[in-house]
């Protein structure tokens, strides 16, 4: 008998993780992040992997404060870039993982031939609220803004822009109706929760700066070696793919 309570306590030992690793991640990631977690986990076991989603200027604001994170996968490079500068990252270097792209979505039930418009669907007179994510710290906020600038279409519509506080709040307020028509994610419009219920047309690359997304892994994360393991995970052959697979351009190796 005490042998068989002694084997019950080493498997259920066994079979707890190991190492637990945080991840602040930018919206965009949501999908393909979710099932590259999904993917390793099966993998590892030994490690859990639990992912926090929002804005990447919020993230970074609170990285700056030792936000108790292990990864950061931002979507514009830039904020990684800093938190080194600052000295904040484990290894001084950032690593860069995809190119975010732009594209203007419409419910289905709209009237709206955003395929065919294209930018000018902001301009049609039903529409009340054009949706993006809010520049002032989310980087699809200010790819959006570039390209209705660049597009010739901001000052047409930029009294009518409500803000989401991140890419996936700003295609919820499309899908709820608090807005007509917005500015989301390519990595967020293909994914069947959204494809099936609206219909894009892509913004021009040319039309807004390059959305360059690239990560750190922090000073201060509890186990180094599952979050570089988790990292290389992400940046190998098959999370790449998954990522392609999402809507994102790969950044080279």
């Amino acid at each position: 008998m005490k042998k068989l309570v002694f084997f019950l306590l080493c498997l259920t030992v066994t079979n707890l993780p190991a190492a637990e690793i945080k991840v602040a991640a930018a919206s965009d990631l949501k999908f393909a992040l979710d099932e590259l977690v999904a993917e390793f986990q099966a993998k590892h076991s030994e490690i859990k992997v639990s992912v926090t989603y929002g804005s990447s200027g919020n993230f970074f604001a609170q990285l700056q404060n030792q936000a108790p994170f292990d990864l950061y996968f931002s979507a514009d490079i830039a904020y990684p870039k800093k938190l080194v500068a600052a000295g904040l990252a484990l290894e001084n270097h950032v690593f860069s993982y995809a190119v975010g792209r732009l594209v203007v979505w419409v419910p289905n039930q709209s009237s709206i031939e955003v395929k065919k418009m294209g930018m000018k669907s902001l301009l049609e007179p039903a529409v009340k609220k054009v949706a993006i994510a809010n520049p002032k710290h989310a980087p699809y906020g200010v790819a959006a803004r570039a390209a209705m600038q660049s597009l010739k279409v901001y000052d047409a519509v930029k009294m009518k822009l409500v803000y989401g506080e991140n890419i996936a709040q700003t295609a919820q307020f499309i899908q709820s109706g608090a807005a007509d028509i917005g500015v989301i994610a390519l990595s967020l419009a293909i994914v069947p929760q959204m494809s099936d219920k609206g219909r894009y047309w892509e913004v021009p690359l040319e039309a807004y700066p390059k959305m360059e997304q690239g990560g750190i892994i922090l000073n201060w994360t509890t186990d180094v070696n599952a979050s570089r393991t988790f990292r290389d995970f992400v940046l190998g052959d098959h999370g790449r793919e998954v990522l392609k697979r999402y809507g994102f351009f790969l950044s080279k190796k």
